[in-house]
């Protein structure tokens, strides 16, 4: 029956002031949502991350020219890029069994023509047929090009989905031609989506062979990197130290410490970028806290508010015998009515923003982010309720009833 009275008296003491009490409630919904949101939208990051990096194959390897010693462009002293001949080099090794293909790559960007709609594709890239097995491209439409397309240098293309959708729409894109850079090319395939992951997207861009993008955008330079497919996942490490032999040599670098290129296979770069996003979690997590902790404040504000407003409602209670724990324990109830209540509606307005799209990245809640939220917020208002309530149950009745 106590506990009952004073669940009572604490509603009716917040419905006394019913805009300031919304308000405050209004302050720690605003915080539990940031943390279930905020912590969503890293999470949805980290799993669109790992997600892309997966999708090209626990097996591919990307070397790129630069060491980890020097600069962008090699920290070895002879500063060498990566060239065609070095991808020939890998492919033509016969010392090497982990080793299942290799593709160059370009890249490049530019303007596509489709009738009277231009686009700007995410990238346009040069390589081998070998490049769409290596980087797990599946086509949904139509067909790759061949080798025979990259020794003839014709003037074909495989459109990303994205890229696909802007150009032609509904439109079958197989046959048609587009223009980039002022070159007409035969759209011979569509690849299948693969879906962004949130700052790029993957289905945005044109694929070409080799030789042609080099003749219409580029040049018969360095390529901007080598994708390497080893045998299987577990001749990664193997495929790695063949590739660092075979470069090397075609290098004419005697110290095997100081190399002009990097290899990157995807269970590093997936570690690198878990690690990445994690942090980046923890500081989005961090700044919402900063947001629970504001209403925690506010509640505490607005109960001493409370009690100097009821100082002699307080005074009179306590010269008709309540006691110190009864005053104490309305003051607790109602602050902490105000953070479950406003903690539940948090939760409830977090729940629902996590179903729309934050900055093109799809939130993932983590459930233990919303009871730890619900968790926190409650304890919050018991912490910060604690003064205020404390310091009305300490009045003494004299006091408090010549209070104006």
């Amino acid at each position: 029956m106590i506990l009952w009275q004073t669940l009572r008296f604490a509603v009716g003491g917040l419905m006394a002031n019913k805009v300031r009490s919304a308000l405050t409630m209004l302050g720690v919904m605003i915080g539990v949502a940031s943390v279930i949101l905020l912590l969503a939208v890293g999470n949805g990051s980290s799993v669109a991350v790992k997600n892309s990096i997966t999708s090209l194959g626990t097996n591919s390897l990307t070397v790129s020219a630069g060491s980890a010693y020097g600069g962008a462009r090699g920290g070895a002293s002879s500063g060498k890029r990566l060239t065609v001949a070095d991808a020939k080099a890998l492919a033509g090794d016969a010392d090497s069994s982990a080793i299942r293909s290799v593709a160059p790559v370009v890249t490049t960007t530019g303007t596509a023509l489709y009738g009277n709609i231009s686009y700007n594709p995410g990238s346009i890239v040069g390589t081998y047929p070998s490049y769409f097995e290596t980087a797990n491209q599946k086509v949904a439409h139509g067909d790759y090009f061949t080798d025979d397309d990259v020794l003839g240098s014709r003037k074909v293309a495989v459109l990303g989905a994205t890229t696909a959708k802007q150009l032609f729409d509904t439109e079958d894109a197989i046959g048609k031609r587009i223009v980039l850079g002022g070159t007409p090319f035969t759209v011979v395939g569509v690849l299948q989506a693969k879906g962004g992951t949130g700052f790029t997207d993957p289905d945005d861009v044109v694929i070409a062979p080799l030789p042609t993008v080099q003749n219409a955008f580029t040049g018969f330079g360095p390529v901007s990197q080598i994708l390497v497919q080893a045998s299987s996942a577990d001749t990664t490490t193997a495929a790695q130290s063949e590739i660092t032999r075979v470069l090397l040599g075609t290098h004419a670098i005697a110290d095997p410490s100081k190399p002009d290129f990097r290899i990157t296979n995807q269970a590093s770069l997936l570690t690198a970028r878990e690690s990445t996003t994690r942090t980046f979690t923890v500081l989005l997590g961090a700044v919402a806290a900063i947001s629970l902790l504001v209403g925690g404040i506010g509640i505490t504000n607005i109960m001493l508010v409370t009690v100097t407003e009821r100082t002699r409602e307080i005074g009179i209670r306590k010269a008709l015998g309540a006691p110190r724990a009864v005053i104490l324990g309305q003051f607790l109830t109602e602050s902490t009515l105000l953070s479950v209540i406003g903690a539940g509606l948090g939760v409830l307005a977090g729940m629902v923003g996590s179903h729309f799209s934050i900055v093109g990245i799809e939130p993932v809640v983590i459930p233990e982010s919303v009871l730890g939220a619900f968790g926190i917020a409650v304890a919050i208002g018991l912490f910060f309720g604690s003064y205020p309530a404390n310091r009305a149950a300490s009045l003494r009745p004299i006091d408090a009833l010549r209070h104006e």
